[in-house]
């Protein structure tokens, strides 16, 4: 046998071995998902994000591996918590769903995840924008767009308040508010969030016509454009749709109710 055949013999032989080597690394990743998997399960979540990131080590292309382990960090996340340790696990957390989207972009599971981590760490711009990413892949996420709806609530309750308080009016009086030009600073301000969302919660109740947490918000969200009426009448209008929205939300928590199986849990 020459040199020369010698060496491509050789050759193959060590792909042989690095195919089979990635073979056994794919397969001790999938026993590290499992392990991790189980542990996950038990609420053991320190356990699985080790399990998690061997299975990532040995497999980097394993997206499900990877969605895990940013699902366990994000388990173990306590919404507002201040501590370097849970800020530790929202930043870890936040690090592997941007790993899961440079693998796969319109991952959803990630895209939430991110949502909804800003969403806990009361960062409502950022939240907001990957809510809108979610709804531009998923268009018929409804929590999505009712989270969009809370968010626009969120950011309009506490500057109407404080408008109200600025003038001497107690929060369950009569409005609009009194004096022009404050009313005039927050419509300029709030009436667009309002808007917004009160055309994201009726998405989310096109989706689903019985989504009485959505028709929650339709009330509140009423009630802040209210405030900002330019007379008694329009003020009285939206008022009367918000207390609409709280008997149709009445409504269908006392059907869901009766249609719940005896000792169970209501449906949402």
């Amino acid at each position: 046998m020459n040199r020369k055949t010698i060496s491509i013999l050789l050759v193959v032989v060590l792909a042989l071995l690095v195919i089979v080597s990635a073979g056994c690394q794919k397969l001790q990743a999938r026993d590290q998902l499992n392990k991790g998997v189980q542990a996950f399960r038990g609420g053991a979540y320190p356990v699985a994000v080790e399990h998690f990131k061997q299975a990532v080590s040995l497999d980097p292309q394993f997206p499900v591996a990877r969605v895990y382990l940013a699902m366990a960090y994000l388990m173990q996340y306590v919404p507002g918590a201040e501590s370097a340790e849970n800020n530790r696990m929202a930043q870890a957390a936040h690090e592997e769903f941007l790993r899961v989207l440079e693998q796969d972009p319109k991952n959803t599971t990630a895209i939430a995840s991110i949502a909804q981590l800003y969403f806990y760490q009361k960062k409502l711009d950022e939240s907001q924008t990957w809510y809108r990413k979610l709804v531009e892949i998923d268009a018929n996420n409804k929590a999505a767009y009712y989270t969009l709806g809370v968010i626009a609530w969120t950011k309009t309750f506490q500057p109407r308040m404080e408008a109200r308080a600025q003038m001497g009016m107690a929060p369950d009086a009569p409005g609009p508010l009194k004096d022009k030009k404050v009313r005039l600073e927050l419509v300029s301000k709030n009436l667009p969030i309002i808007e917004a969302g009160l055309q994201d919660l009726q998405k989310a109740l096109s989706i689903d016509n019985q989504y009485d947490d959505a028709m929650a918000y339709m009330n509140l969200l009423h009630r802040e454009r209210a405030d900002l009426a330019d007379s008694t009448e329009a003020y009285r209008k939206d008022t009367q749709a918000a207390d609409d929205w709280v008997d149709k939300t009445m409504e269908i928590k006392k059907n869901k109710a009766a249609q719940a199986p005896a000792g169970g849990a209501v449906t949402p």
